[in-house]
C-alpha cells in the first residue's frame, strides 16, 4: 500500500511541532542540537529542539576509525574534559607505510604532508562520543527519538521543507499492514536539518529535488569495513597510528588501511576502497582480509580477539563535489553534505562545524520570527570558516589519487608537502562512481584465500559481530526499480558485482530450476550504502527500515 493509501485508512497522523527538526544523531545531528540550544540560552531566547534518530539508541549506527581533531568540539564544548568525554588516547606516533605483497617502506615523518600528521588528534570511539554527546544534548533540552527513522520529507504548499515523517511500524513483508501496524508521526519544523551521513535516503532526494549538486562534479564515495580487537599486551602501542598505501589493492584503485592502538589493548583496523573502482570482480571485504595477512600486518593480530565488525560508506569528493547545502526550509549538514576531509580521512570535526554553523543560522532565523526560507548565513559563514581553508587546501586530493597511486602519490606530495596546499589550479570528478564499473569480460576474476577463521572471517560471521538485526516479518528496504535488471544487466554484463561489494552478504546470485535469480538477504544489511552508490544503472535504491533495525555498534 502506499503512504497515501495507509494515511486514508488509518490516519491522521499524530503530529508534534518543533522550532527546530534533526534527522540524524550522528556527531553533526547533535553538534546542531547542542549549539542551537547554547545560543538560544545565551540570548534567553526559547528553542524546541528534537532529534530523529533511526538506530536502536544513539551510536548505534556509528562508525568510524576514528582519530578526531579536537578543533570543533573545543568550540562546541571548551570543558569536555571535565564533562568526562570519552576521549582518553592521544596519538603519540605516527607511522605512513608502502605495502607490496611481501615488504612495506616506511616513509620518514619530515616528509610527510601535514594533512598525514595527528600530533593533538586522540584516538576514539566515536560510537561513545557520539553517546556523550547525545546526553549532553538531553541535559540541556533536547528531546531525542531513538529507533524512529525519517522516511518522508513533507513540503508546504509554497514547496518548501516543512518537516518529515516517521515509518510506519507492523508491515508486512507483503507490504501490506499486520496487526501491529502504527502509522508514523508528523515532525513539523521551521526548519529541518539532514544529518543522516553519507548517502542519506532523504539528503539525496533533496539534492535531487532542488538540483543542489547542478554547479558541483560527482561526489565521489568509499567503503569503509573496520574491525576492532583486542590484542596482546606485547602488540598493543597506545597512541600508535598507522596507515598504508598499496598492496592489496591494484595501482589503479584508490585506497588504503589504517590501524589505531588505544584504550586497553584495543587496536582498531580497516581498509577504504574508492568505489569509483574498475574491476567487477573486486571485493572490498576480502581485500580487507588479505590484508591483515601481510607479513609486516599479521604480528600485530596473531593470538588477538576480533570483538567487533562493521562497515559504512563516506562522502569523499571533498570541496569539489559539494553540493549547495541549503533549500527552503533546511539545510544539509555533515556527511550528508559531504565535508570529510579525504586527505586527512577525517570527518568528525568538519560535522561537528557544519552542524554548529547551521544551528548558528537557525536560531538567528527562528528569531527573527522566519520558517520555511533559505539559510543563507550557513554557507556564508561556512566559507569565511577554518574548515571552508581547511578543505579548499586539500581539494585535489581525491581527484589526484584516484588518477593511481604512483602519479597520486607524487601530485600531492608536490601540492601538500611542496606548495603547502596553495595551488592555482583545481582538478574535478568527472564521472560518478556507478559509471566507473567496466563490463566482466575486460577482467579476470579474483581468487582470493579461504578465511581461516582466526586472522581473516567470511562475511555471515562478520556479520554476526555487527549486531545487525532486522524485523524478519517486514518488507524488505532494499527495493529494485527494475526486477530484471539484476539478471538481465548486472549479472550477464558485470558477473553480479553486488555479491562482490556487498560486506554483508546481502546479495547472492542462485540457480533455480536452470535460472539465474538474485536473491536479496536484507537481515543482513549493515546500512553501508554500498549498494546504493554503486549500482551501475542505479536500480537499488536502499530505504529505511523499521526502527531500531541494522547494525548496533558498542564501541565502534
Amino acid at each position: 500500500m502506499t503512504s497515501a493509501e495507509l494515511l486514508e485508512h488509518y490516519g491522521p497522523r499524530e503530529s508534534m511541532a518543533y522550532d527546530l527538526v534533526i534527522v540524524g544523531g550522528g556527531p553533526a545531528g547533535l553538534a546542531a542540537a547542542i549549539r542551537a540550544k547554547q545560543v538560544a540560552a545565551s540570548k534567553q531566547q526559547e528553542i524546541s529542539v528534537c532529534v530523529l534518530e533511526k538506530g536502536s539508541e544513539i551510536g548505534a549506527h556509528i562508525l568510524s576509525g576514528a582519530v578526531i581533531d579536537p578543533i570543533a568540539l573545543n568550540e562546541l564544548l571548551p570543558n569536555w574534559q571535565t564533562l568526562g568525554a570519552p576521549i582518553e588516547t592521544a596519538v603519540t606516533a605516527d607511522r605512513f607505510l608502502f605495502l607490496t605483497a611481501q615488504q612495506s617502506y616506511a616513509v620518514p615523518n619530515w616528509l610527510l604532508p601535514n594533512c598525514f600528521k595527528n600530533h593533538g588528534n586522540f584516538i576514539v570511539s566515536l560510537a561513545n562520543l557520539t553517546r556523550w554527546m547525545g546526553q549532553e544534548a538531553e541535559a540541556l533540552g533536547v528531546d531525542i527519538f531513538p529507533g524512529f527513522p525519517a522516511t518522508e520529507i513533507m513540503y508546504t504548499p509554497a514547496g518548501a521543507v516543512g518537516g518529515v515523517i516517521t515509518g510506519a511500524v507492523g508491515m508486512n513483508k507483503a507490504g501490506l499492514p499486520s496487526e501491529q501496524f502504527q502509522l508514523g508521526m508528523e515532525l513539523h519544523g521551521k526548519y529541518t536539518l539532514f544529518a543522516e551521513g553519507s548517502r542519506g535516503h532523504l539528503g539525496k532526494q533533496l539534492i535531487n529535488r532542488y538540483a543542489l549538486d547542478a554547479q558541483s562534479d560527482p561526489q565521489s564515495y568509499g567503503l569503509g569495513i573496520k574491525e576492532l580487537w583486542e590484542v596482546k599486551p606485547e602488540q598493543h602501542h597506545a597512541g600508535l597510528v598507522v596507515h598504508t598505501a598499496g598492496w592489496p589493492l591494484h595501482n589503479d584503485t584508490y585506497g588504503g588501511s589504517f590501524q589505531y592502538h588505544y584504550g586497553d589493548n584495543l587496536v582498531a583496523v580497516g581498509i577504504v576502497v574508492g568505489l569509483s573502482y574498475r574491476n567487477p570482480y573486486l571485493s572490498p571485504f576480502e581485500e580487507f582480509q588479505r590484508y591483515k595477512t601481510h607479513p609486516h600486518i599479521r604480528p600485530t593480530f596473531i593470538g588477538g580477539k576480533r570483538i567487533a565488525y562493521g562497515a559504512r560508506a563516506i562522502t569523499a569528493g571533498g570541496l569539489n563535489s559539494l553540493p549547495q547545502t541549503i533549500f527552503p526550509g533546511g539545510a544539509l549538514i555533515g556527511c550528508d553534505a559531504g565535508y570529510l576531509n579525504a586527505a586527512r580521512i577525517k570527518g568528525s570535526h568538519a560535522a561537528i562545524k557544519t552542524g554548529m554553523l547551521a544551528a548558528d543560522a537557525a536560531v538567528a532565523a527562528i528569531a527573527e520570527n522566519r520558517a520555511g526560507d533559505l539559510l543563507k548565513a550557513y554557507p556564508a559563514t561556512f566559507k569565511t570558516s577554518w574548515l571552508y581553508q581547511e578543505l579548499k587546501q586539500t581539494r585535489n586530493f581525491k581527484p589526484w589519487m584516484s588518477k593511481g597511486l604512483y602519479l597520486g602519490t607524487v601530485m600531492v606530495g608536490l601540492e601538500q608537502k611542496i606548495m603547502g596546499g596553495h595551488v592555482p589550479w583545481t582538478i574535478h570528478n568527472r564521472y560518478a562512481d556507478h559509471e566507473c564499473l567496466d563490463p566482466a569480460a575486460q577482467h579476470h576474476p579474483i581468487k582470493y584465500p579461504k578465511p581461516d577463521g582466526s586472522l581473516t572471517f567470511d562475511r555471515l560471521s562478520s556479520v554476526f559481530v555487527s549486531n545487525a538485526n532486522h524485523t524478519e516479518n517486514q518488507p524488505s528496504h532494499l527495493t529494485l526499480l527494475d526486477q530484471t535488471i539484476p539478471v538481465a544487466l548486472n549479472y550477464k554484463t558485470y558477473a553480479g558485482p553486488e555479491q562482490y561489494y556487498c560486506p554483508a552478504g546481502v546479495y547472492e546470485y542462485l540457480e533455480r530450476d536452470g535460472q539465474v535469480q538474485l536473491q536479496i538477504n536484507a537481515q543482513n544489511c549493515v546500512h553501508c550504502k554500498t549498494c546504493d552508490i554503486k549500482d551501475p544503472s542505479q536500480n537499488i535504491i536502499w530505504l529505511t527500515p523499521e526502527g531500531g533495525g541494522g547494525p548496533n555498534y558498542g564501541a565502534m
